[in-house]
């Protein structure tokens, strides 16, 4: 199954949490803080301006991205979760 976003809406597949710190401490899962970086996986058109004029998204499919702690929709497709943002959402491309 294919998710294909609408207007300015990306869908993003969210990395996996750190286990272990810098310092070689193992974290349990209880401990394990949210991620905020993701992959872009799909993208939509793009936001329509006043002037109807449609914008297209700064990211692209493959772009790491960064994101806001608690924006987003989480969904399942085919046992695999991703997230669904409105462009806005994304804080900036990891380079």
């Amino acid at each position: 199954m294919k998710i294909q976003p609408l207007a300015d809406r990306v869908v993003v597949k969210v990395m996996e949490a750190k286990e272990v710190t810098k310092g070689g401490i193992v974290l349990p899962d209880t401990a394990k803080e949210k991620p905020q970086e993701a992959e872009v996986v799909a993208t939509g058109k793009g936001k329509v301006s006043d002037e109807g004029k449609t914008i297209p998204p700064e990211v692209k499919i493959g772009d790491k991205i960064l994101f806001g702690k608690y924006t987003g929709t989480e969904i399942t497709v085919d046992g695999k979760e991703y997230l669904i943002l409105k462009e806005d959402d994304i804080l900036g491309i990891v380079k």
